[in-house]
């Protein structure tokens, strides 16, 4: 039998989908090894920008389910959440966001004066992104500008000072999660609409709006690809580029304007696209 303590912590990580800290995190880091190139990065340093990534991700979604709780409430898609369905208060969800945000800054403070005094500007654009939807309609590229911070705030916190790289690395970053959301948001469409929220596919329906994410995800692989002339990067980079393109063109093959069941699917292949492109960058750092 599951504790009650044990339940309450479980009920914690998923009301901030803890497992989706790997969308953004393997830029962070991706942004600290190209910056170690000139600077030493320990393991203690990559420890505080995991820590910082993961109170940062925290208190973002946190917010978020804070904010849209009401609407979470009707929408029949996410009625089973925690704040609807009664598992945490709105009490609880305060706290959480409170204390991920001052873990947050005190983690900067680990990590130079840059990244803590651009600490509460990183907290205000994610932020922003859950408030979007209420005033524009292009939330979706908010909540790429949220996740673009990532490789940006690796860079600095690995003592990265200039250079295009951080740069590159956000727009890949911005233009993927922008292309991902847009999938992701097609399925809210009819109760956006009857909600009066805003979102990419309520202005441009869904056709429109896929073709939109096909070419904010080209936009990926060209701003991916650009990184190996900033760095520069061989051969077996481009290679990962290639890796990426090909997982980015399965996620999209899985979504069409009459069938989006698979939505979902499309949406976990996610997860990967940041594992394997870590991966594939380290692999030609340390081993090209």
């Amino acid at each position: 039998m599951i504790s009650p303590t044990l339940r309450y912590i479980r009920s914690c990580f998923s009301f901030v989908r803890f497992g989706h800290s790997v969308f953004a995190l393997p830029f962070a880091l991706v942004g600290a090894l190209l910056a170690a190139r000139q600077h030493p990065l320990t393991l203690a340093r990559i420890g505080w920008i995991v820590a910082a990534m993961i109170a940062a991700r925290t208190a973002a979604m946190g917010f978020n389910r804070l904010v849209d709780a009401r609407y979470d409430a009707l929408n029949p898609r996410t009625a089973n959440r925690e704040l609807p369905r009664g598992v945490l208060s709105r009490g609880d969800a305060i706290g959480l966001v409170a204390l991920s945000s001052l873990a947050f800054i005190l983690v900067t403070t680990q990590l130079g004066w840059i990244c803590l005094l651009l600490s509460p500007l990183a907290l205000a654009i994610v932020f922003w992104y859950s408030l979007a939807k209420r005033f524009t309609s292009w939330t979706q590229l908010f909540l790429g500008l949220a996740l673009a911070v990532a490789p940006v705030g690796g860079w600095l916190a690995a003592g990265g000072r200039g250079g295009w790289e951080p740069w590159l690395l956000a727009l890949a970053v911005g233009t993927w999660v922008a292309g991902f959301d847009i999938l992701y948001a097609c399925q809210d469409l009819e109760f956006d609409r009857a909600q009066g929220l805003r979102s990419v596919p309520v202005r441009f329906g869904v056709g429109r709006s896929l073709a939109i994410a096909r070419g904010l995800h080209v936009g990926t692989v060209a701003a991916l690809a650009a990184v190996a002339l900033a760095a520069p990067l061989g051969g077996g980079y481009l290679a990962g580029v290639g890796g990426v393109a090909v997982l980015l063109v399965w996620e999209q093959s899985l979504v069409r304007a009459d069938d989006l069941s698979r939505v979902k699917q499309a949406f976990d292949l996610n997860g990967y696209v940041g594992l394997f492109y870590l991966a594939a960058t380290a692999g030609a750092l340390y081993a090209g």
